[in-house]
């Protein structure tokens, strides 16, 4: 939609003391608002988006570095979060950083009627019963990260789950198109 994210990669370089991991490369993101400061809610996203790049990044190919991830949002008209997970893949993807699975995020709204919107604007968001963003690993489809707000049952959970997997292989199919524009030239 017309949410995007700038994304910047930086690293493997050397780490500072305090901040370094023998066995490991320490990897930090930063997540940047659109204006203003970083607040409560850019510090929970950032950890979900370290902990999602954590699971497929092969850091101990680089022990002892740093690599910063610094996503700036750009315009956020809904689904930020899936827009910085699938901003940060490209990013490291584009790095040429040794990575397990490529990895990409889906949102999905849950409408009052039960009906599933992906990929939803921030007035559908705001509407919607219970949004959850999915970040799914290209290797066997497998869940690395799920963010819920709002309620729902297991089984409209499972039917998101499920829808977002299906919207995986759309994105899984741009980020070849995109290397595949990228390194033919």
């Amino acid at each position: 939609g017309d949410t995007s994210v700038l994304a910047g990669l930086y690293g493997p370089a050397e780490a500072k003391v305090s901040k370094e991991l023998p066995d490991r490369a320490a990897l930090e993101v930063l997540l940047r608002p659109k204006v203003g400061l970083p607040g409560v809610m850019e510090r929970s996203r950032e950890q979900l988006l370290r902990q999602t790049c954590e699971a497929v990044v092969l850091g101990v190919l680089h022990p002892r570095t740093a690599i910063t991830l610094v996503l700036q949002v750009l315009s956020d008209a809904g689904s930020l979060l899936s827009c910085c997970l699938n901003a940060a893949c490209m990013a490291l993807l584009d790095a040429g950083l040794p990575l397990a699975a490529l990895f990409c995020g889906v949102t999905c709204a849950l409408q009052p009627d039960g009906t599933i919107l992906l990929d939803p604007t921030a007035r559908q968001e705001q509407e919607a019963r219970a949004t959850l963003t999915f970040a799914i690993a290209s290797s066997e489809r497998k869940v690395l990260m799920a963010n819920t707000k709002g309620s729902c049952s297991v089984e409209e959970m499972q039917q998101c789950l499920a829808a977002a997997q299906r919207a995986a292989d759309t994105i899984f199919q741009f980020y070849r198109d995109s290397v595949r524009r990228r390194y033919s030239k």
